[in-house]
């Protein structure tokens, strides 16, 4: 049975190729461009992985995981954050709102399944 997870990106390139690798990694892809859509899905959609991009427009990647870690229905949730802000404060940032891990963008398509497969705990097929 294939993992959903859920991406989180205000843009359409990045959530667009973000979709097309972890598709071709054999998961299931839903996909919202800000968090007000992504708590809208979220209320008839329980994903077993959450990514989040950090600079959105609203409310951002930090904020919005911060919210998830206070509902019940996503508080287990694992969250990756994805962003293109890869220096240390924003890292800390990202752990500190409850992000389980926190990878820096442009990422590479074997670099982002892998990380997905080992949190979400599932074999790495060859």
């Amino acid at each position: 049975m294939k993992k959903h997870i859920l991406v989180v990106d205000d843009e359409i390139g990045a959530l667009t190729l973000i979709g097309i690798m972890l598709e071709r990694g054999g998961f299931e892809v839903q996909k919202a461009r800000d968090a007000k859509t992504a708590l809208e899905i979220l209320g008839d959609y329980n994903p077993d992985l959450i990514i989040l991009d950090v600079m959105m427009p609203g409310m951002n990647g930090i904020e919005l995981c911060h919210e998830l870690r206070q509902d019940e229905k996503t508080r287990k949730t694992p969250v990756l954050i994805l962003s293109a802000r890869g220096d240390a404060e924003s890292i800390i940032r990202g752990i500190e709102a409850g992000a389980n891990d926190y990878l820096p963008k442009p990422i590479l398509h074997h670099d982002l399944v892998s990380k997905v497969r080992s949190m979400l705990g599932t074999e790495v097929t060859p």
